[in-house]
């Protein structure tokens, strides 16, 4: 797969949520409800929902019917939305991984693949983005201990497969800092923690990735409410988004005041973190240890 293959496919979810948000500032123009909109193409109010969310795939039929009832009747008006509607169809590569892949994830993957900047804090353990292949096997083991060897074999694949995105061609900034304590709390033997804690030490001198410790030594910080990943987009008309990710789901902000107030968090947690030369220092003084 290309670079330009993975971030198309990234870009089939952007679409998704574009076209929604165009369907529904259409029908809110007009007055229209959901469910008068749902009845119109012969659906329900909660359908219009998720298509306005841009959660569903779109059927240029339902399409073609919304904008006629919202008035769209510009043939090249209604052939930009239509063409976005079999843009935003495109299936992702991770579609293949549908076996081992919860659908809500789904989601994430896809805007994980078209963002231009991710800012991640974590606690817990090393990001997906960073995680070795042995690290994430650990992970997956520890984290499913009644799946198949092949189901854990698959869900490490995936992961290696999202890597991707930090070389693709349209490589987005990576900014992560990692809590201590996720680089303390042992996944695997001691050869794949050291191997772990090797590859962030390679990967933080890549230019399009910054990577901040939080120490122990500095207390309580602004991390408090726990993990979270903020993704921005190169389109204009796409909000940043708060992904937290839950047991059985996922939440997704878009709200101006909420990302603000999770992009407040990341930015005082990078002013209290050691910069990225002094993480360094502090990866290279737990290799030590290990």
């Amino acid at each position: 797969m290309t670079a330009g293959e993975t971030n198309g496919a990234g870009g089939s979810v952007v679409r998704r949520i574009l076209l929604g948000s165009q369907l529904r500032r259409l029908r809110e123009s007009r007055g229209i409800t959901r469910e008068a909109a749902g009845y119109s193409i012969r659906a329900s109010e909660s359908k219009i929902s998720r298509m306005e969310l841009g959660r569903v795939s779109f059927k240029a039929r339902d399409v073609e019917d919304l904008l006629t009832l919202y008035g769209v009747t510009e043939e090249s008006e209604r052939g930009a939305l239509l063409g976005l509607a079999r843009e935003a169809n495109l299936a992702g590569w991770w579609h293949s991984f549908g076996d081992v892949l919860p659908g809500w994830f789904q989601t994430y993957i896809g805007l994980e693949a078209a963002a231009s900047l991710i800012r991640v804090y974590e606690v817990q353990f090393v990001h997906g983005l960073l995680q070795t292949e042995e690290y994430a096997q650990a992970v997956v083991t520890r984290g499913m201990p009644d799946a198949s060897r092949a189901d854990i074999e698959r869900r490490v694949a995936l992961r290696v497969e999202r890597q991707k995105v930090l070389v693709s061609e349209r490589a987005p900034h990576f900014h992560v800092i990692l809590d201590e304590a996720a680089l303390r709390r042992p996944y695997g033997d001691r050869a794949v923690m050291r191997g772990q804690l090797k590859h962030l030490i390679e990967i933080s001198e890549h230019p399009g990735v910054t990577l901040q410790v939080m120490p122990f030594s500095f207390g309580g910080h602004a991390g408090e409410s726990g993990s979270f990943t903020m993704l921005g987009f190169p389109e204009s008309d796409l909000s940043d988004i708060v992904y937290l990710e839950q047991l059985t789901g996922a939440l997704y902000l878009d709200k101006r005041e909420e990302v603000a107030q999770y992009g407040g968090v990341m930015e005082k947690l990078a002013q209290d973190s050691p910069d990225p030369a002094g993480s360094r220092d502090l990866l290279r003084g737990l290799l030590q240890l290990s």
